[in-house]
């Protein structure tokens, strides 16, 4: 997808008309996320504000994580297998583990770990039709979600934290 078509949510080549939306805006989303890596060295990424705050690195390695979990529950087994949860488990929880876990990392560390993530998430994408929206499965305590609202809450959470890591950043200056 090119920069000019950001700006246009419809139709994309390979995918089903409403998979095709949803790539759109999960796209916009990315960029907008991967722009904010420009400028973060290995001690921007690490610095934490507080002790209870996650770094910079963390939260994009987080929103890999959520990504990659949602494949597993969309696309696979419903649930990571133990080496996936070796890889993604302290980016999924966050907080005391990530602290420790999630450090020395540059820039492009978690640019790769985004791309494949959303590598990934497009091949299954586009092997989909748009009834598989709509398909439901258990979510949360109770409740029900389809497929559609899934890879919202992906999107969503996303942009939760990459508002979080704006704010952060302005706190360090860059």
């Amino acid at each position: 997808m090119g920069a000019n078509d950001l700006f246009l949510i419809g139709d994309r080549p390979g995918f089903t008309p409403r998979i095709g939306r949803l790539v759109s805006m999960m796209s916009y989303a990315r960029h907008t996320t991967l722009a904010e890596l420009d400028g973060l060295g290995v001690e921007a990424l690490d610095r934490l504000h507080d002790s209870r705050s996650n770094s910079i690195g963390a939260l994009f390695l987080h929103i890999a994580a959520v990504e990659a979990w949602y494949q597993a529950d969309t696309f696979g087994t419903g649930k990571l297998d133990a080496e996936e949860m070796r890889a993604w488990g302290a980016a999924l929880d966050l907080g005391e583990r990530a602290r420790h876990e999630i450090r020395g990392h540059d820039a492009e560390f978690y640019r790769r770990a985004l791309e494949q993530v959303r590598a990934k998430t497009l091949l299954e994408l586009a092997r989909r039709g748009d009834a598989w929206l709509e398909e439901r499965s258990p979510f949360g305590r109770g409740h029900s979600a389809n497929n559609d609202f899934k890879w919202f809450h992906v999107m969503e959470d996303e942009l939760s934290h990459r508002g979080q890591i704006r704010w952060l950043r302005k706190r360090i200056g860059v």
